[in-house]
């Protein structure tokens, strides 16, 4: 399903301060993203952390992202099961919220919801703890059988 390839995606930002667009680079089992002028990386979304100083830095003095919102849209065309050869052109729409920041600086809940629209169809993950993978596994085991992904993605992890 994935593959350690580099992607970018691009989407959104939002806080308490407003919107901007941003591009998220996903690959080699890693995940970054520039927000207002600040780099934040890490292996899965959940752990998007900026080096730096100022707020609640964690052990290895990196800051979490917190109290914020992620989106963005990337085509993934699938391959159905139900007439073999058939391709469709399908958009897996992405919505990552990040709670506000607890005691310990690390955002208090991580939720990550994916909807395959494909089809005229919506599949979605219901939210997930940022693992980007499972809420994948969890569309394609909704898929008509036989249906697969028409390209593999980068591993965000």
């Amino acid at each position: 399903m994935s593959v350690e390839s580099t992607e970018v995606w691009t989407g959104w930002y939002r806080d308490r301060r407003g919107a901007e667009a941003i591009a998220l680079t996903v690959g080699g089992r890693r995940v970054a993203v520039r927000i207002r002028g600040v780099e934040y990386g890490g292996e899965t979304f959940a752990a998007l952390r900026a080096d730096g100083a100022g707020g609640s830095a964690g052990a290895d003095g990196a800051l979490p992202l917190a109290g914020c919102a992620l989106e963005w849209d990337l085509p993934l065309p699938v391959e159905t099961g139900e007439v073999p050869g058939t391709r469709l052109d399908a958009t897996l729409s992405c919505l990552l919220s990040l709670g506000e920041a607890g005691a310990g600086g690390e955002p208090e809940r991580v939720e990550l919801q994916l909807t395959l629209h494909c089809g005229g169809a919506a599949y979605g993950s219901g939210v997930t703890g940022g693992d980007f993978d499972r809420a994948l596994d969890r569309i394609l085991r909704q898929l008509p059988a036989g249906s697969r992904l028409g390209r593999a993605l980068p591993a965000p992890a």
